[in-house]
């Protein structure tokens, strides 16, 4: 290293360019979105009634919100199989857990 970059004393100093605060920003800007952007579900609740509240399964589920059920999933909805992993329970739910 060069002498430009120690201390009276000898020691080496460390001094952030451009390029060091340009990361260190991005670093925070990524971790700030993704704190602040998982902080609350998004997604609509189950209905607190006492269908609901028995629903332990995606088959249970599907029974109602299949393609040909009375109140079919939205169009592009994820097909992904763990209801309550993104919809929240209903207080009182007596089903099995997440």
């Amino acid at each position: 290293m060069s002498d430009s970059n120690r201390e009276p004393d000898g020691k080496l100093s460390w001094k952030p360019g451009k390029k060091d605060l340009l990361f260190l920003a991005i670093v925070a800007t990524v971790v700030l979105t993704l704190v602040l952007g998982s902080s609350e579900r998004k997604t609509k609740p189950v209905p607190d009634d006492a269908t609901h509240r028995t629903v332990s399964s995606r088959a249970a589920c599907m029974a109602c919100h299949g393609k040909d059920g009375v109140r079919p999933q939205p169009k592009g909805h994820v097909q992904g199989g763990q209801c309550f992993q993104c919809h929240l329970q209903p207080k009182g739910w007596t089903g099995s857990s997440k």
